[in-house]
């Protein structure tokens, strides 16, 4: 199941020990170097209090159509606390709003929003608003993770739609001289043929 980042803004987070909602998602942080969601920054009544303002993805016990459903507010924790997470948080990176080209420089819009997979918390699609002159023949564009070939500060490069392959299949030599009789039914001989008629 893939869901649009933009619907998880907002997502109430839910605690199995208070039995209730404890905050609620402000944004995701993601992980450029891989395009995956590794947090979520939160707020609510307890955040900066009781609790830390960031939730990892390994603290969800389950995505539902209710919210993120934790163990308890214990989970949330303060940015420093994990590494990678700080790491990835001092970037300051932010996915929606990066331009989208492709290698030939072709400029195709601005980054709209985004396509997750809860599962892995893999970013699966990009959703690109396409230019002003360009968005009446087509608003949008879906381009899938597969053609991303370069994510930095500004731009999201993909590769070309028709690009080529860069390596062809190279033919078996073993293959070269067989011939398949099913396909050439004038192989066998009339005498053969005769043979397999009777």
């Amino acid at each position: 199941m893939l869901i649009n980042g933009s619907r998880l803004i907002n997502c109430p987070i839910l605690s199995l020990h208070v039995s209730g909602k404890i905050a609620q998602v402000v944004e995701p942080v993601v992980d450029p170097n891989d395009l995956k969601i590794i947090a979520f920054k939160v707020e609510g009544p307890l955040v900066g209090r009781e609790a830390g303002n960031v939730l990892p993805v390994h603290s969800i016990r389950e995505f539902s159509r209710l919210g993120m459903i934790i163990d308890s507010i214990d989970e949330l924790v303060e940015e420093e606390e994990v590494i990678n997470i700080k790491n990835i948080l001092e970037l300051n990176f932010s996915l929606v709003g990066l331009k989208v080209q492709t290698k030939k420089g072709e400029k195709l819009g601005k980054v709209a929003d985004f396509s997750v997979e809860p599962e892995s918390w893999q970013i699966q699609q990009i959703i690109v608003q396409r230019p002003w002159l360009k968005s009446f023949l087509d608003p949008e564009l879906i381009i899938s993770r597969q053609r991303i070939a370069n994510v930095d500060d500004y731009t999201i490069t993909i590769t070309d739609e028709h690009e080529k392959p860069k390596a062809k299949a190279k033919a078996n030599p073993d293959l070269v001289n067989f011939i398949n009789p099913f396909r050439e039914p004038d192989f066998a001989s009339e005498s053969e043929a005769k043979k397999l008629g009777e």
